[in-house]
């Protein structure tokens, strides 16, 4: 029987988990949703800016209900928002039904990546101290998922290998 449970990606702004989405989902042949970019097409305004105008519990509330609604289809690959695992109707969600791995980076990498990006709201003016606050405690999250990729030293295409490894087995054992 094949797998219906979607792979589900999580972790920090600037893990990877758009980029490693999209090369897992065109290896698989399957569709690809980026959350924030839903979000940002459904309401025809960037992350940066919805925060700005209308504030982060609005985004909070308009990220669970397109990531629920996404989490519903079928055979895709999903690249959640930073922030949103943290939300506990997400997180049972892609822990009950769904494949979920983690994109692990180290803080220092993940910190040179993300530190005052326009793209990312809470980079925006945090310290190098607030953004390993922010890491720490999502880890403690991320870290439920249900498979960790160690992401450090390793290129896309070896990432990538390493998921299909893990799909390619579950979906025999399933």
């Amino acid at each position: 029987m094949k797998s219906e449970k979607n792979i589900v990606f999580l972790g920090m702004m600037g893990s990877g988990k758009t980029s490693i989405g999209l090369l897992t989902s065109k290896k698989l042949n399957l569709e690809f949703f980026d959350i924030d970019k839903c979000i940002e097409k459904k309401i025809g305004m960037r992350i940066s800016k919805i925060f700005k105008e209308k504030g982060e519990i609005y985004f909070r509330e308009l990220e669970e209900k397109t990531s629920l609604d996404i989490l519903k289809k079928k055979k895709i690959v999903i690249a959640l928002g930073g922030g949103a695992f943290l939300n506990k109707k997400i997180r049972k969600e892609v822990l009950s039904n769904h494949y979920s791995f983690w994109l692990k980076l180290e803080d220092k990498t993940l910190i040179k990546r993300i530190i005052n990006s326009s793209k990312r709201p809470l980079a925006i003016n945090s310290t190098k101290d607030e953004l390993t606050k922010i890491i720490k405690k999502r880890a403690n999250f991320y870290s439920k998922a249900l498979y960790k990729i160690d992401c450090n030293k390793l290129t896309k295409t070896e990432i990538v290998n390493k998921i299909m490894n893990i799909y390619e087995i579950n979906k025999i054992n399933n």
